[in-house]
């Protein structure tokens, strides 16, 4: 285990719906940290998977004092549906990180007409003021590029990878991938990481 030097403290903050991967994204993170010698807690908040309903989770990393995440608090908000990356934002502050999915799950709501669905430029306006960096991922695309199209959430967390906010080598992250995913899907899942990881990459050089 590579032990993390000069690193003092993420929390990462995870929201999404059921059925989207947002607690197995979660572990994944959290392997990877340990992988790198980084003392971790992670913890569902409250989730309602089996229903559909929102799920929220987190990783805290390093010397915080406290396991749980408080508004204002997350250094990383990681958003596997684009509004609730908005609902989410109180978790946030200035210097925050969102890094998000651009795909919606609509609502009961909307579907039979009593609400709609915020528009992207929407969503980009209300969140992008209010932090530091806004990374929209196409995690959908991205997956299916990979060869599942339920690999977005490995997308988003290669996104995460590729930010170079977390002292966690690409041995690290190789190494979760492979405790996380059993042997049928575990190729897909590494492709679907290196997408997300080149894309963040990018993205975060270029900020």
């Amino acid at each position: 285990m590579q032990k993390a030097k000069g690193f003092k403290a993420m929390r990462i903050f995870f929201t999404g719906v059921g059925g989207q991967g947002t607690l197995l994204a979660t572990r994944l993170v959290g392997e990877a940290a340990l992988e790198a010698g980084i003392q971790v807690t992670m913890s569902e908040i409250h989730g309602m998977a089996q229903r559909g309903g929102v799920v929220e989770s987190s990783v805290v990393m390093g010397d915080a004092l406290s396991p749980t995440i408080a508004d204002r608090e997350a250094d990383v908000l990681m958003a596997f549906e684009p509004l609730e990356a908005v609902r989410a934002l109180p978790k946030c502050f200035p210097g925050s990180t969102v890094i998000s999915s651009t795909t919606p799950i609509i609502p009961f709501t909307v579907a039979i007409g009593q609400s709609t669905y915020p528009t992207q430029e929407t969503l980009d306006r209300l969140i992008k003021d209010k932090v530091s960096k806004l990374l929209w991922v196409d995690a959908d695309k991205l997956a299916r590029e990979a060869g599942s199209d339920r690999a977005a959430n490995t997308v988003l967390v290669g996104a995460l990878a590729g930010s170079g906010k977390l002292p966690i080598t690409q041995e690290n992250w190789n190494e979760a991938l492979r405790r996380i995913f059993p042997p049928r899907l575990l190729e897909i899942n590494q492709r679907a990481f290196e997408l997300g990881r080149g894309l963040g990459s990018g993205a975060f050089a270029a900020a």
